[in-house]
């Protein structure tokens, strides 16, 4: 089996037991809702002041909800014994660890689907269009990477519930700030030319945050 069939079959792993207990995306996507509607009530705003304040209300809320799944996606393989049973199987751990960001990955992507056209509605907003879509992916992919690894570490702790958000939004707060930043550039009429700077640092962000994981999650999981 090859280093890409055994990624994708724990990713068909992840997506088989999220399909049988629908309890990881479901939480996520009750959350990310909840948030949205109380940022829009407590905000209150119009026009083009509620259009400004979209890219922010939307990166947090995918934040928070973010975190959330992340600590069950490692919380569940833990419990279960099957992170164990990963780490005895002859599978490379980079293997696993792109299995695990590929999971968590789609179960975001899943989430900020959902949420894109909801807070389109609520903050009047234009973010259906592709140039903010690659914004949300590129975004997204360091957020997946480097949140799967800190899941790994929190995982084995305690107060993994507490730890997991204190080491992983400040580790995210450049691919935030990029993201929040290309965002607003492009719902006020920019183009992709004109972002080209904060999409550069997502890519790089993205690459250094994949390789740095890779290379320290055989540590991360190690008793």
């Amino acid at each position: 089996m090859g280093f890409a069939s055994k990624v994708w079959a724990i990713v068909a792993k992840d997506l088989s037991a999220e399909l049988h207990t629908r309890e990881m995306v479901s939480a996520m996507l009750v959350f990310a809702a909840i948030a949205l509607l109380v940022f829009s009530f407590a905000l209150d705003l119009q026009g083009r002041t509620a259009r400004a304040a979209a890219p922010g209300v939307l990166w947090a809320t995918v934040a928070f909800a973010g975190t959330l799944g992340l600590s069950r996606s490692l919380a569940r393989e833990q419990n279960n014994g099957c992170m164990d049973g990963l780490l005895l199987a002859p599978v490379d751990r980079s293997a696993i660890f792109f299995g695990k960001a590929l999971g968590n990955l789609i179960f975001i992507g899943v989430v900020e689907l959902a949420l894109l056209p909801l807070c389109a509605a609520l903050f009047e907003a234009p973010l259906l269009q592709p140039q903010v879509l690659l914004v949300v992916v590129l975004g997204t992919v360091g957020y997946a990477g480097a949140g799967t690894l800190l899941a790994a570490v929190a995982v084995n702790t305690r107060a993994r519930e507490v730890l997991l958000p204190v080491l992983l939004l400040p580790l995210v707060v450049p691919a935030l700030i990029a993201a929040v930043k290309a965002t607003s550039w492009l719902l006020d009429g920019g183009t992709l030319a004109e972002v080209t700077g904060w999409l550069n640092l997502l890519i790089a962000y993205d690459l250094v945050m994949l390789a740095v994981s890779m290379l320290t999650f055989e540590y991360a999981v190690s008793e």
